[in-house]
């Protein structure tokens, strides 16, 4: 099992910035894939960002450019850094840990998430 506890939600103008954070514990030798996720009323939750044990990265259209997500090994510890937010990044934002074998998902863990809103 794995836990995510994620942190760095908050209000912030729009232009401005947040640091998101999501500790990980637990078995988390397994995980070989991490990523963000948001989810904004009324919409369907979606892929922010995405990082592979192997250091493959991916983002969401919407975001390249702005945030960038990165990982601390020694910490167990997933990162988001948002840069120049603007109101349609409003949103609960969670994190996800992922064991992936052969393109299947054996592991799914999720965080709690946090709420990010900006304002105009």
């Amino acid at each position: 099992q794995v836990q995510l506890v994620e942190s760095g939600g908050g209000l912030v103008q729009a232009g401005g910035s947040l640091r998101l954070s999501c500790a990980a514990s637990g078995s988390t030798f397994s995980i070989n894939a991490f990523g963000w996720h948001r989810q904004a009323p009324g919409k369907q939750r979606e892929v922010v960002a995405t990082i592979s044990s192997g250091g493959t990265i991916g983002y969401v259209d919407s975001v390249k450019g702005r945030f960038t997500i990165s990982r601390d090994n020694a910490k167990h510890t997933l990162y988001l850094q948002m840069n120049s937010l603007k109101p349609e990044d409003t949103a609960v934002y969670s994190c996800n840990a992922k064991f992936v074998v052969d393109g299947r998902v054996r592991e799914n863990y999720w965080g709690q998430g946090t709420q990010v809103t900006v304002s105009s």
